[in-house]
C-alpha cells in the first residue's frame, strides 16, 4: 500500500471512527464473564442521567414511570432522554444509512434526542435493547458487534457510563413455552451469545443487565399460581389491546409498563421497590391504569427478589 493510500485510511478512520471496532476476541466463557460481575456496582448517591436506545418495548411511558418512581425514592434530579423506533435494532439505530422504521412517530415527543448527540454530551446510563425475535436479530443484525459499538460509543465520551442491556420478552400464545423461554434465552441469547461476544470487544467494558423478561417470568408465575389478583386475572391482563380489542400479547399496557419500570428504577438505583407509589402518570400527563394494591404489592415483591438473585444487575446479591 502506498504512503498516500495509508494516509487517506487513516483519516477515513479518524472521521468515521464511530463506525469502527477492532475485530472482537472470542467470546467470553461463562468463567470469564461471571467474573466481571463478582463486585457489584456501587449504589448511585444521586438522580443518574439516562438514555434508553430501543423501540415499543421501551415506549414512551415505561421511562416516565421510571423518573417518577426515582423521584418518589429521593432522586429528584433523575433525568431522561431517548430514541425509538418500531421493531428497531442496534444496527439500525447505529448505521445513518438504514432507515428506522416509524422514527417519526416514536420521536414526536419532548424526551427524544439524537442518540449520537446524547452521547456525546455525556449519560450516567445507557440502557439498549435489541430487536425482538432475538435469533433473528443475531443472525441478521450482528447484535453483539452493534451492541459493542454503542457501548464503546457511550463510554468514549464517559468513560464512567453505566451500560445495561435490557432483557425484554418474545411474543407469547396459549399453551406455549414462553415462560420456558424467559428462562433460558438470557443464557441462550441474551447474555452467553450477545453480551459474551460483544464485551470480548475492547474498550467495550462490562455491561449490565435490566432483566424484564425474568421478572415478568417470575411474576407471571407467581400470579397465576395463586389463581390472579384483583383487577389482574393472569399474564393477559398485563398486555395492551390491538385495534380489534383482543390480546396483543407483546406490547405491554399501562400495568405492564408499570412492572418493567419497577425492574430498570430497582436495578438502576439499587431500591428495594417495595413501598413505592403505584398510582402514576403517563409520559403524556395523563393517569395512568393503576393496578390493585394487591397486585402492586406482588410486583414489587418480586422484583425485588429477581434483581437480587442475578449478578448481572450489578447489584449486591441477596
Amino acid at each position: 500500500m502506498g504512503v498516500i493510500a495509508a494516509l487517506a485510511l487513516v483519516v477515513l478512520a479518524g472521521w468515521a471512527g464511530w463506525r469502527l471496532l477492532a475485530p472482537p476476541a472470542p467470546a467470553l466463557d461463562g468463567e470469564t464473564r461471571a467474573a466481571l460481575y463478582r463486585a457489584p456496582l456501587p449504589a448511585p448517591q444521586g438522580g443518574m442521567d439516562l438514555f434508553h436506545l430501543g423501540h415499543s418495548l421501551v415506549g414512551r411511558d415505561m421511562p416516565a414511570m421510571v423518573a417518577q418512581l426515582a423521584a418518589a425514592a429521593g432522586f429528584a434530579d433523575h433525568t431522561y432522554h431517548s430514541q425509538l423506533g418500531w421493531g428497531t435494532s442496534l444496527r439500525d439505530h447505529w448505521d445513518p444509512d438504514r432507515p428506522i422504521n416509524g422514527f417519526e412517530v416514536e420521536n414526536d415527543h419532548p424526551r427524544f434526542r439524537d442518540a449520537r448527540t446524547a452521547l456525546a454530551g455525556g449519560v450516567d446510563a445507557l440502557i439498549l435493547t435489541e430487536m425482538i425475535d432475538l435469533s433473528d436479530a443475531i443472525r441478521y443484525h450482528d447484535s453483539p458487534r452493534y451492541l459493542a459499538h454503542w457501548a464503546h460509543e457511550a463510554r468514549q465520551h464517559a468513560p464512567e457510563a453505566r451500560v445495561y442491556f435490557y432483557e425484554t420478552w418474545h411474543h407469547w400464545s396459549a399453551g406455549d413455552t414462553w415462560l420456558e423461554r424467559l428462562d433460558s434465552d438470557p443464557e441462550a441469547l441474551w447474555e452467553g451469545t450477545i453480551l459474551a461476544q460483544a464485551m470480548a470487544h475492547e474498550g467495550v467494558g462490562t455491561v449490565h443487565v435490566i432483566p424484564g423478561g425474568r421478572a415478568m417470568a417470575a411474576f407471571v408465575r407467581a400470579l397465576e399460581g395463586q389463581g390472579g389478583l384483583p383487577g389482574l386475572a393472569d399474564r393477559a391482563g398485563l398486555f395492551a389491546l390491538d385495534p380489534e380489542g383482543a390480546v396483543d400479547r407483546i406490547h405491554l399496557n399501562d400495568l405492564g409498563a408499570y412492572l418493567i419500570a419497577l425492574v430498570h428504577v430497582a436495578t438502576l438505583y439499587h431500591l428495594d421497590p417495595r413501598g413505592l407509589p403505584h398510582a402514576l402518570l403517563r409520559a403524556d400527563g395523563s393517569a395512568a391504569d393503576a393496578p390493585s394494591a394487591e397486585a402492586a404489592a406482588l410486583m414489587q415483591s418480586v422484583v425485588h427478589d429477581v434483581v437480587r438473585q442475578i449478578p448481572t444487575t450489578g447489584l449486591p446479591p441477596a
